[in-house]
């Protein structure tokens, strides 16, 4: 693993551990890194009304975009599961219309990690060029 996975896969863990999931019990912590370098980290943020519970990559991506970041290389997520969780469809949607074909690091606490495209994740995803 590069110096960069590492520092990305870090700062996602250190954003699980600021999850509010009381409800579900499912802290996930995730890092996107823009083109300059920087990251911006996100944890999931649960409520009474779980449809507007909101998820740690949709957080960590518009910090990004509400800093001034347009263009993203990659993202991390992190989970305290054996099996390693992939974004959900939502998070899919919006990884792909905000950072696109990126790589998507998924790692847990005991270390294990993949990378998979987000081309992977989300085969023939709607954007843009439909709506012209």
């Amino acid at each position: 693993m590069h110096e960069n996975e590492t520092k990305l896969i870090d700062a996602a863990t250190e954003a699980r551990g600021r999850a509010y999931a009381p409800y579900s019990d499912f802290q996930v912590g995730a890092a996107v890194e823009a083109e300059n370098g920087d990251i911006y980290i996100g944890c999931n943020v649960e409520s009474a009304s779980y449809g507007l519970t909101v998820c740690a990559e949709r957080v960590a991506i518009w910090k990004g975009i509400s800093c001034g970041e347009k263009r993203f290389t990659r993202i991390a997520v992190v989970v305290d599961t054996e099996e390693l969780t992939p974004p959900c469809g939502v998070c899919r949607q919006i990884i792909w219309e905000f950072c696109g074909d990126v790589p998507v690091i998924l790692s847990n606490l005991e270390g294990k990690t993949e990378t998979i495209q987000m081309s992977e994740l989300l085969p023939r995803a709607f954007d843009s060029k439909f709506l012209k």
